[in-house]
């Protein structure tokens, strides 16, 4: 009996049906996307947490300390070095919701415009910038948008 083991395990090619393919490109795939989702839930969370403390309640709670109350809210993306995620913004009845997580009007992550000034000031062609970010963020940013970016770092410098 162990003479037959050893005889199968010696043959070539015998047992790699045994072995595990491994599709590093669908495992990535896979990563990304999980952290995108779990950015997005995060900041939702944090949004939904910032207008209960506006609200001095939570949804649909009723207190007698309750200041405000919700109506609803907006989608809007938001670019992130793990790519574009949707918030939902809480709108308020009384109120203008204004949160402290993400400036308003802001429609990128800091440090994805940080990245994008980078490549230019390395001399990457505007073109090219806008050719690259959709390969790392799955979005284009505009020829115009890279072009402002640089107007607002040459008035610093």
């Amino acid at each position: 009996m162990i003479a037959n083991q050893k005889q199968e395990s010696t043959e070539p090619g015998k047992n790699l049906s045994k072995v595990i393919k491994i599709n590093e490109g669908k495992i990535q795939s896979h990563l990304d996307q999980m952290v995108r989702s779990t950015v997005e839930k995060t900041l939702n969370d944090l949004l939904d947490a910032e207008a209960d403390q506006l609200c001095h309640a939570r949804r649909y709670e009723h207190t007698e300390d309750r200041t405000d109350q919700r109506a609803g809210h907006y989608k809007r993306t938001l670019h992130t070095k793990a790519g574009p995620v949707q918030l939902k913004v809480p709108k308020l009845r009384k109120a203008t919701f204004e949160t402290a997580i993400i400036e308003r009007y802001r429609r990128r992550e800091s440090s994805v415009e940080e990245a994008l000034i980078e490549m230019y000031l390395a001399g990457v062609s505007v073109r090219r910038v806008e050719d690259i970010t959709e390969a790392l963020w799955g979005t284009r940013v505009s020829v115009g948008t890279v072009s402002e970016l640089n107007k607002k770092v040459y008035v610093r410098i």
